[in-house]
């Protein structure tokens, strides 16, 4: 092509939309990534540079926002030859595509038009209906001059763009021969809503619809929450009078229309949906909310324009309408504190909405259809708190700043209206439903997490190298759906505050402000959750390698670990092989499908025996049992017996569900290492056939993707694209900090980092506060630790200070004198594990880690919630 003038649609995804435009690259991404996309070229906006030379500045400078001088500027746009090379470059284009006498669409591509900050819909001009150089040169000056009609310059005024976006590109493609045409929407513009697909369609070209000049046939595509599979919902009949047409010779022409009339059949209809939605994945899997218009000949759907929707209403409750949405990772950061890739979003996306329903279902709250409560910013995992916090209050009474309190991070409370006698009374009653039925639906869960472990260990044990391509990807699909039906599974991992909440407000009645602390020594070394355990089977595991010499110096040696060169007797290699086989499906971040596990490399969890060997189990018991026992005490000296009947009560509903979260949280993920295997698998075949450079590309891949790729429907390269692109945005990503909170409003979104938290900070920044999870104060030397495979580096009776916590830290809890996390709320899996030894803890610091060195003294005191920096 023409000295970077002319660029083809691959060159013009590369150029990006500076030189391209919003619309030539978007088309460019697309074509690369295997969507279909009719063949064309991009006029760089370089082109225009060089057109609109000191002369035409001055001229639209002078202009400002005149009417007529506008029209005076358009005037000599079009009365100004094109450069000589750009008309001879443009002419020998055409001749190469073979496009002398092709009918030709020629649109507008302006560097910020087609963003996600603006649309730029229907500002700009298109010319439909070019055939010959001549004719092009004319329709390119056209959309040039579309750049300074009143509308234009208004809207770039009103945007506040800078005077870089009076610039432009042109796309040129074929005038496709279009049985209908129209725009579809990856969600529903009306609502919001994102499990919801629409679909606008006319007769012939889509100029009348886009140009609001007909009505076409409305279809509205629903997305089930369980296996993704679509259906139609509803249909609107078209109310078109006319259609735009290709004639016999290659241009167009009007033609009279009947009203009514299926215009797309189903198979058809639910066909460009899912093209719509894998267009929009492909684009943004994180945000793929898009506007894209098609095109449909009698070779199939063609994708003619995609681009973002710049103003997608919240779906929300009419009790939040007005307020912003608020997102935190208070408490995701816990266990999710890395960035999130396409196949972990794919499992993540509904399941969060999922574990957060159950209860409420169980309550008979009527839920929000369609709520997303869950979404990506600089690709880490939040919650939408506004809702979880309005559906605690509008159901049960649970007030915003308890919801907090459990959550964990420094977010805003939403604004609740006052409550009336029928709303306490609509309360009562869907507490009397949960009670009624929340034992039954525990049991439904722990039944549900037996045949979890007893199908995964079934599962383990099968040669997925026997099954063919389309079984290999139906299992991975119906493996997301199955967990999604989980229930019961979903109900213990979301479900489990209410008696936490509730014995909080009981003991911080009667004590204000040691409610916290008193219920962490209460609940301190009871039951053990599967957490627990397995941190205690690891130091069991840790003493048998202590006591077996042979074992003992080959983990002291530092050298790389195959347990299979320990000898058959090894009494050690008999227990590793027991602990495997039953926490072998946990790993670090494994909240990740991209994680391996240790039943795949145990060489982490063998690192960490040398350190445990010489825990004193006992003095934790006593330790757990001295707390607990002070705090019954300091109980009965206030409280008549009843009321320590129902604390009691209240406490082993409370030591319950945390450790049936634990427990679900387990089953869960013995889940991801089945899912895990199934996309490695998958990705073996793929490098194999030089598809992929390493199988574990499929994590940056969605299950619809990789089940094409099987099936060999998704052309390899684009494959290798939208992998390459994802990486490229993963790395991204991981580089960029992650907000603390995220409020979206009407002013667009807002973000507060850790460092200008909330966090309750001495004038002196010598004490700081926090929630006090664990019970008991601890001093010590503070160690921080950024990810657990540094554990090592925390010595005993050390205070380790993490960003955030998952199962893969329980070992360092066994360690640590104390425990100081950046994250996380009474929920946390930090505050549970730590509730349950018994170790001085204080959550919810955020820059806490940025103020305190390495080494330095501190005090950790867990009965009020505070941090000293000692020295």
């Amino acid at each position: 092509m023409s000295a970077g003038r002319l660029l083809d649609f691959d060159a013009a995804a590369d150029a990006g939309a500076g030189l391209a435009g919003g619309k030539g690259t978007t088309l460019g991404r697309l074509r690369r990534y295997g969507l279909p996309v009719p063949a064309g070229f991009v006029v760089a906006s370089t082109a225009y540079a060089d057109f609109f030379a000191a002369d035409l500045h001055a001229a639209a400078k002078a202009a400002g926002h005149e009417a007529d001088a506008l029209a005076a500027l358009r005037r000599r746009i079009a009365a100004k030859p094109l450069p000589a090379a750009l008309s001879e470059a443009l002419a020998d284009e055409l001749r190469r595509r073979g496009w002398e006498t092709t009918p030709l669409a020629v649109r507008s591509s302006a560097p910020m038009e087609d963003s996600r900050r603006a649309s730029f819909a229907g500002i700009h001009h298109s010319v439909l209906n070019v055939a010959g150089a001549a004719a092009l040169a004319d329709a390119v000056r056209a959309v040039w001059a579309s750049l300074w009609t009143p509308q234009a310059v208004a809207y770039r005024t009103r945007l506040e763009l800078p005077p870089a976006a009076a610039a432009m590109a042109v796309v040129v493609m074929p005038l496709l021969a279009a049985r209908s045409a129209g725009v579809a929407f990856s969600c529903d513009p009306a609502s919001g809503r994102d499990d919801r697909l629409v679909v606008s369609a006319v007769r012939g070209l889509g100029e009348a619809l886009v140009g609001g000049l007909e009505a076409g046939e409305e279809i509205v595509v629903g997305e089930d929450c369980f296996d993704e599979r679509i259906a139609i919902l509803s249909r609107r009949p078209a109310r078109q009078r006319s259609a735009i047409v290709a004639d016999a010779a290659g241009g167009t022409r009007q033609q009279a229309c009947a009203d009514g009339g299926e215009i797309l059949t189903d198979a058809d209809a639910l066909a460009l949906a899912a093209l719509v939605r894998d267009a929009a994945n492909a684009l943004d899997f994180a945000e793929p909310w898009f506007d894209l218009e098609w095109v449909q000949d009698d070779t199939g759907f063609h994708l003619v324009q995609a681009r973002p929707v710049t103003a997608r209403p919240w779906h929300t409750y009419p009790g939040l309408a007005g307020q912003h949405a608020i997102w935190t990772n208070g408490n995701t950061r816990d266990v999710v504190p890395q960035p999130v890739n396409a196949a972990d979003w794919a499992s993540m996306r509904r399941l969060i909405n999922l574990y957060l329903e159950q209860g409420y279902r169980l309550a008979g709250y009527p839920l929000l259809p369609g709520a997303q409560r869950g979404a990506l910013f600089s690709g880490r995992l939040y919650l939408n708190v506004s809702f979880i916090q309005w559906e605690g209050f509008d159901a049960l009474g649970v007030s915003p700043q308890a919801m907090n309190a459990l959550l964990g991070g420094h977010h805003a409370e939403i604004a609740v209206p006052t409550v009336r006698w029928r709303d306490r009374l609509r309360r009562i009653g869907r507490l009397v439903r949960y009670l009624a039925g929340v034992a039954g639906r525990r049991r439904h869960g722990r039944a549900q997490a037996a045949a979890a472990f007893a199908d995964c260990r079934r599962w383990r044990s099968e040669d997925l190298a026997a099954l063919p391509d389309t079984a290999l990807g139906e299992r991975l699909r119906s493996l997301f759906a199955h967990v999604r039906r989980q229930d019961g599974l979903q109900f213990l991992q979301g479900s489990s505050g209410g008696n936490l909440h509730t014995l909080l407000e009981a003991v911080d009645k009667e004590f204000p402000g040691e409610g916290q602390a008193l219920v962490a020594a209460l609940m301190a070394g009871q039951e053990a959750s599967v957490s627990a355990q397995q941190g205690y089977d690891l130091v069991g595991l840790a003493r048998i390698a202590d006591a077996e010499p042979a074992v003992r110096d080959w983990l002291r040696a530092g050298a790389p670990h195959d347990p299979g060169r320990l000898p058959a007797d090894s009494p050690f290699r008999a227990a590793l092989a027991a602990f495997l086989d039953r926490h072998g499906h946990r790993g670090v971040y494994e909240s990740y499908l991209r994680s391996p596990r240790w039943r795949e490399n145990p060489a982490w969890l063998l690192s960490t025996l040398a350190d445990l060997a010489g825990v004193d189990t006992a003095a934790l018991a006593a330790r757990q049992q001295a707390a607990a026992d002070a705090a019954w005490q300091r109980l009965r000296a206030r409280l008549p017996r009843w009321r320590l009947a129902l604390l009691r009560k209240l406490v082993e509903g409370a030591i319950a569900d945390g450790n049936d979260r634990e427990l679900a949280r387990s089953a869960f993920t013995a889940y991801s290492e089945v899912g895990r295997r199934l996309l490695l698998e998958a990705g073996r075949r793929l490098r194999e056939r030089g598809a992929l450079d390493a199988a574990d590309g499929v994590f940056h891949l969605l299950p619809g993707e990789l089940c094409a790729a099987l099936a060999g429907t998704l052309p390899a390269a684009a494959l290798r694209a939208r992998i390459a692109g994802r990486a490229v945005r993963f790395a991204e990503w991981t580089a960029a900090p992650a907000p603390d909170v995220v409020i979206d409003g009407a002013a667009g979104i807002a973000e507060t980092f850790a460092d200008d938290s909330a966090a309750t900070i001495d004038a002196d920044g010598r004490v700081w506060r926090g929630v006090a999870v664990g019970t008991g104060c601890g001093e010590g030397v503070a160690r921080l630790i950024d990810h657990p495979e540094a554990g090592h580096r925390l010595a005993p009776g050390e205070i380790l200070v993490a960003p955030s916590t998952d199962p893969a830290w329980t070992p360092l809890f066994l360690k640590a004198g104390g425990l100081v996390m950046e994250t996380g709320g009474y929920l946390s899996h930090g505050a549970t594990v730590a509730r349950e030894f018994g170790i001085p803890a204080v959550v919810n610091l955020p820059g806490i880690r940025g103020a305190l060195a390495d080494g330095r003294r501190v005090r950790v005191d867990g009965l009020a919630g505070r941090v000293e920096f000692l020295d």
